[in-house]
């Protein structure tokens, strides 16, 4: 059963930066093709970055290109995401989770807790 943590959230002003980590555990983990995803009240949940399982691909959703950047530990099995450039559009619960290289949603069935980013004006 994979297990995936998330840390990082917060709140912070517009044009701040938060970096976001996930431990993932129950899977194997190296050869996962890993992504972010978001969800905004009322929103449905969208895939905003992935990255491939040895860390030489990553893709963005067009709307935090340039200011999102993902990575990886495959050592520590862990997945991270620097935003830079935060704006009050960006506020959502974050979620990491399994994704397809050719950056389309292919998560696992279980998802962690998520953690919550607000960017305030």
């Amino acid at each position: 059963q994979v297990q995936l943590v998330e840390s990082g959230g917060g709140l912070v002003q517009a044009g701040g930066s938060l970096r976001l980590s996930c431990a993932v555990s129950g899977a194997a983990f190296s050869i996962l093709t890993m992504g972010w995803y978001r969800q905004a009240p009322g929103k449905q949940r969208d895939l905003v970055a992935t990255i491939s399982s040895g860390g030489g691909s990553t893709n963005y959703a067009d709307s935090v290109k340039g200011r999102f950047t993902i990575s990886r530990d495959n050592a520590k099995k862990t997945v991270h995401l620097q935003m830079n450039g935060l704006k009050p559009e960006d506020t959502a619960v974050y979620y990491c989770n399994r994704g397809r290289i050719d950056f389309g949603p292919w998560p696992f069935d279980s998802w962690g807790q998520g953690t919550q980013v607000t960017v305030s004006s």
